[in-house]
Parts: C-alpha cells; structure tokens; sequence
C-alpha cells in the first residue's frame, strides 16, 4: 500500500528524519508512536504530499484513494448528515451526472455504479457513524455552522470514515472525543477493512485496534510487530540489552585506551599500541539506553485538611441566560477522593468542573467548601492562558514571587524542563510541553484539589505514565475527566455519572461502564449517556461492584499508609543531602590556607565537627534505608 523509502526530512535545520525507509502492506494497521516533537505529524504531511522530502521517495499504491482529516472542521450551512454524505466525492459525482445525463448507456453505467457502492446505504452508513461520535437525529439535521469547533471537528472525523479510503490516516484522533466516542470509534477502527495509520498516545487504541507500531527514534522508523504493549516489552527488552552492551564495550574501550596509554611510547609495544588506537577508532558507540529526558510529575503534599472539603445540597449550576446545565446536586467531596466524571460531552462534566473550581457559582441550593481549600484546575483551554512570548522559567518567576533562580529551575526540573527548555518562548513549545508547564504551575501552591479536564490530549505516553504516577502519590483529592479508559482505570477509586442534568454515583468500574456504551451502540443507542449499573439487568454485576468497591477501598487505604512513608523517606533524603552540604563546606573551609592562620584548636574544632557530621550522615543513611525498605514492602504487598 505504502512504500518509504530512505526518506530525509529537515525543518529549521533540525532533522527529524534522516534515510529511513518504511513499508506497509494492504489492510495493515499501523500506530505510528514517538516522543512530542520528534516529527510523526510531519511524517503524515510527507505521506500526503503537502511537504516534500529533502531526499528518498515516497510512493502509494496506484489508484489508491488517500483520506486524512482536513485541517479546516466543516463550518457551512449544510446539515450534519449532508456534510458526511458529500465526503464520498464518487457517489456525490455520480448522483449530480445522473441528474443531467440523456444517453441511456451512460445512465446505466452511472446507477450500476452506484449500486456496487452500495449508494443506497449510504444514508443509514453516515448516520450510524454520526450517531457513534455523539449526535443524534436531530443534531444530525443541524448546520455545521452552528456547533463549536470541537464539535465540527468529530464531524470531519465522521466524513473522513464514512469516505473509507484504502489508506486512512489519523493523528490523535481521540483528542477531541469524549470516553463514549473514543470507544465507539476503537471498535470502529478495529473492524476497518482497509490500511490504517495513526498517530496515538492513547494506549487503549493502540492495544485494541493496531497490529503493528511503528516507533520515531533517533530519526528512524522502527517496526515492531504486535500492539502497543508487545512493543513496550520489547522496547525495555531492548534498551536493558543495549545497557549491558554499552557497559561491556565501555570496558572493553577502557581497557584498549589503558594499553595504548602505557605502551605507545615504548618501541616494542608501539606497533600494538598503533592497532589498538585503530580498534578503539573502528568501536562503533552503542546507542544509549537512557531516554532523551525524563518526565515527573511531581505534587507536593497539600496541608492538612479536614473533609469534607466540599458538600452540595440540592445545588443547580449554569450560565447566564440559559437554563440549569445541572440540578439536584447533592454531593461531597473528601480529601481522600479520586473521582473520574463519566458521560458524553454536552451533558454537564466541564460545567461540574467549573463549579467545584469557583469558576462558577451556584444558583441554587448549599455550595459549601473549607476556607482553606486550594484548588488547582486543568481545563481543555487552560494552555491558551500561557504568555506566548515569555519562556517557562519567567512564568514560574513570575508565579514564585521572583524566587531564587536555582528553586525555579528545580521546580522546572521536576516536569521535564532542561535548563535549554526553560529558556525557550511557551509560543514554541510543543502541546506535551505547555500541558506540563500548566502542570508546573498548578502545582506551585500545593493544592488539596487537583480538578483535571482532558490532561491528557497533548501528552506523549511516557508522559502519561508519568501523569498517573504523580497522581496515584498526590495525597489530595483529583475529580478527573478523561476519555483516557487507562488513565480512569489506574487514578480513579469512584465514578460520578453526569447524565440526564445532574450527577450521581456510579455503582461500577471503568469496565462495566466500557461495557454499557458499547452494548448500547450495538443496540442503536442515540449517544446518550448510559444509566447506572442495574442489578435486575446484570443479576451478576452485584459481587463484580463489591469487588471494585473493595478495590478502591483498598488502595485508598494502601495510600493512607504509604504517605507518612513516603513523608518519612523523603525528609531523610533531605537531612542527608543537608548534612553533606555542611560536610563539603567544612572541607573547604579546612583546605583553606587562611583556616591555619587561625591556630590548632581552630583547626582540631573544625575537623571534629566534620567527623560529627559524618557520623551524623551515615546514622541517617542507616534509618533512610530502613525506611525505604519499610516503603517498598507495603508498595508490593
């Protein structure tokens, strides 16, 4: 389908591609993964033919039709349903040249056509496409010009499939799609009979639906045959291989350079030294095992607080001129809470958010929250606050009250940021890049709530991983909205369902409500939200909910006693690092012709109080050990 071959690429004289070649075969599907920035949009733009590559050549199969999504959403005055019928551009042709053709041949030709595209499905076709991404019949009927781009934007993806190209190309199709959607089109795309590649963090759709990943890396396309989860095996299989390689050759360099060090200059070793120098030239290096850079996503611990830290009773919410978005809210929230909102977008989740951010206020009814309360709040536009000409580190300085340069660059250190990275205008940061400086910000006032809208649209999935690791260590509460079923899964210990104007527990986990939206779409299902898990119709759902509920029970517990642990070990790190700070001051100070000046007893005190320090250090290093051996055993148990 699909033949690249030793391809070259550079933009701004960086490279992102440099004599790679890359061959995908009709009705493969591909993932094409790789860290933000490393060029896998660009990759699909060289695909498609609106850039050229420096070098190579890239070729598709002869009379292959080519979907992507446009980069403009759909903004007329046409409905829904006629923008997606307008995307197969054949049938559209046909139908026109049928509305006007006289000679009888070509009208037959014309409708015989139509018939083996099954031009008479066509309708039902977009619609259950439509009706996949959220819109029912009525929105279907609906000008595009009238929904906001988020919106159009599905609309788009709903004409790029229902065209059905021989190769679809798809870049983080999931971004703009609720849990509901993004799980209706993973079974779409599973049953896809045509060649797919797309770019993806989300591990879910890459597990699920690809069969084949194709990794940037260090300028080339890697191919690992399996989903996501064999390439990750595989991958770290790899990288702890190249490690001990890399060790072993570097043994081998020391020891061919310590010969030649020796010998080259005595006349009867000179000839072996010569040939050594010639092999330590021809050692070629091993790829280092480590990653370009390491993210973390690190939240400190919020002050102490009582719950509940926030209750709702009989609260109604929404905007000026409008109706209620939500009523009957009767809720709270404690410190120990990790919740994930589920429903389609449209139903209330973001306007949830804003109430329980103080972004909104209650209409109607009891919104109480603890005056102490600090919030930190990620929403689907929060990127578009950052200042486009200022870097990161004069965001941070700004936020920190112009603290010391070395605290602000370590706080940037903690999310990712070289000092490089810090220095360079947010306006050419990478998405990944600005999510994680928002991310540094928020949590610079160590909040007790961390309410999340969509974290994850610009994050990479290394970054990802590291999102949860960070959460799962916060010790304050998080309300989650994601469509990200890995992310729910791993943070969330309950599920609010906003549905039908108002929010109420969920009485299952992230698999029994994945379950109910596919079930419902099976059975014709309008997009609207699934109800709470029934008992009369899943008789067998009962012990599965206790489970859960014991589950999320569990690790909220597992959490409680890992933070005085982790408290613990921390602040141990902190006395050994203190102490060897003193130590090296000491020691300079000894070694300081001025310090002899000042007699023997000056000198005898100062090198007492090392030798005190030192003992000092390594009681502390015994009890930090201790500690973390105490950690690590209730991690794994």
């Amino acid at each position: 389908m699909l033949h690249i071959k030793n391809i070259t690429y550079r933009v701004a004289g960086r490279t992102l591609l440099e004599e790679t070649s890359l061959h995908i075969p009709v009705g493969h599907k591909i993932g094409l993964i790789g860290r933000n920035g490393t060029g896998k949009s660009t990759l699909l733009k060289l695909i498609t033919g609106e850039i050229h590559p420096e070098g190579g050549s890239i070729r598709l199969q002869n009379g292959a039709k080519l979907g992507v999504l446009p980069q403009e959403a759909p903004s007329g005055p046409e409905s829904l349903l006629e923008t997606v019928l307008d995307a197969d551009i054949e049938r559209k042709n046909l139908l026109n040249e049928a509305e006007t053709a006289e000679d009888p041949q070509r009208i037959a030709e014309i409708y015989t056509r139509l018939a083996d595209i099954n031009s008479h499905t066509a309708e039902s076709r977009a619609a259950k496409i439509l009706t996949g991404l959220g819109f029912d019949f009525e929105a279907q009927q609906r000008p595009c010009s009238s929904y906001s781009g988020g919106w159009r934007t599905r609309v788009a993806l709903a004409a790029t499939l229902f065209a059905e190209p021989d190769l679809l190309l798809l870049d983080e199709p999931s971004n703009y799609l609720d849990l509901e959607a993004t799980l209706w089109l993973e079974n779409f795309l599973r049953n896809y009979p045509r060649t797919l590649v797309m770019v993806s963090h989300d591990r879910n759709l890459l597990n699920n639906v690809i069969e084949t990943i194709v990794h940037l890396d260090q300028l080339k396309l890697v191919k690992y045959n399996g989903n996501y989860d064999f390439f990750e095996k595989t991958r770290a299989e790899k990288l702890a291989l190249d490690a001990a390689m890399a060790k072993k050759q570097d043994t081998q360099r020391k020891h061919l350079q310590s010969f030649v060090d020796r010998f080259r200059a005595k006349a009867s070793k000179a000839r072996q030294a010569q040939s050594r120098v010639k092999m330590l030239e021809k050692m070629k290096p091993i790829a280092s095992a480590m990653e370009e850079y390491s993210v973390n996503f690190s939240f400190p611990s919020p002050a102490p607080l009582s719950s509940p830290i926030v209750t709702m009773e009989n609260c109604e919410v929404g905007y000026e001129a409008t109706k209620p978005i939500l009523k009957r809210l009767n809720l709270r929230l404690d410190m120990e809470d990790r919740i994930a909102l589920l429903g389609p977008n449209g139903n209330g989740k973001s306007t949830f958010a804003k109430l329980l951010a103080g972004k909104l206020r209650a209409e109607t009814g009891q919104f109480a929250k603890s005056g102490k309360l600090k919030i930190g709040f990620f929403g689907q536009h929060t990127l578009d606050d950052l200042h486009p000409e200022d870097t990161a580190y004069q965001h941070l300085v700004e936020r920190m009250g112009n603290g010391r340069e070395a605290v602000v660059r370590s706080k940037l250190g903690q999310f990712g940021f070289s000092k490089d990275k810090s220095d360079v205008a947010v306006k050419k940061l990478s998405g990944g890049e600005k999510a994680r400086l928002i991310f540094c910000l928020l949590s610079i006032d160590a909040p007790h709530l961390l309410i999340l809208d969509e974290p994850t649209n610009h994050l990479d999935v290394d970054a990802r991983e590291a999102l949860i690791q960070g959460l799962n260590e916060f010790e304050g509460a998080v309300i989650l909205i994601s469509h990200d079923p890995h992310l729910v899964a791993l943070v969330a210990d309950s599920l609010w369902l906003v549905s039908g104007g108002t929010v109420t527990t969920y009485d299952g986990d992230i698999d029994d409500y994945k379950k109910q939206v596919i079930d419902q779409a099976r059975n014709g299902g309008s997009g609207n939200s699934p109800s709470a898990v029934s008992e009369e119709k899943q008789p067998n759902s009962g012990k599965a909910r206790g489970n859960s509920k014991e589950a999320r029970k569990a690790r909220a517990e597992a959490r409680a006693l890992l933070a005085p642990k982790k408290k613990a070990v921390q602040k141990l790190e902190k006395q050994i690092q203190s102490l060897q700070q003193e130590i090296e001051k000491l020691e300079i100070k000894l070694a300081d012709p001025t310090t002899y000046e000042k007699g023997a007893d000056y000198q005898a005190s100062v090198s007492t109080e090392i030798g005190r320090l030192k003992a000092e250090q390594e009681q502390t290093e015994e009890n930090w050990l201790i500690a973390l051996e105490e950690l690590e055993e209730l991690e794994n148990s």
